[in-house]
């Protein structure tokens, strides 16, 4: 099976191609000018970008992370998503755990058993 890596730029992997190939991966290059192919990273980067990143003075590793790691839970466990219904990633995590899984198609075949050398 083919697998499919969408990097967001070429930069940062220039030496890699020619190892994922060799292990089956295909880079998917997003084509220059064209940020909308890759629309979900770029929606999270713009978010992560004006609320954490330009919001705060970082004064050191350490700080930068902390702060980094406040925003993170945040995003993760109390902000709604309009893609989730408007409730947070956390809530519904939860929610889909509760909901038993599909039934599958049963047919009457199925469900009646015949015990071996009784038909």
């Amino acid at each position: 099976m083919e697998q499919k890596v969408r990097p967001g730029g070429a930069c940062e992997i220039l030496g890699v191609p020619s190892l994922e190939y060799r292990r089956g991966i295909q880079l998917d290059f997003i084509r220059p000018g064209k940020p909308v192919e890759n629309c979900f990273v770029e929606s999270f980067n713009g978010k992560f970008r004006d609320e954490c990143l330009n919001a705060h003075w970082f004064t050191d590793l350490g700080d930068a992370r902390r702060k980094i790691e406040v925003w993170r839970q945040d995003y993760n466990r109390v902000r709604p998503h309009q893609s989730l219904g408007n409730i947070p990633p956390k809530e519904y995590a939860m929610l889909q755990e509760l909901q038993p899984p599909p039934a599958a198609s049963v047919s009457a075949a199925d469900i009646i058993y015949e015990p071996p050398g009784l038909s």
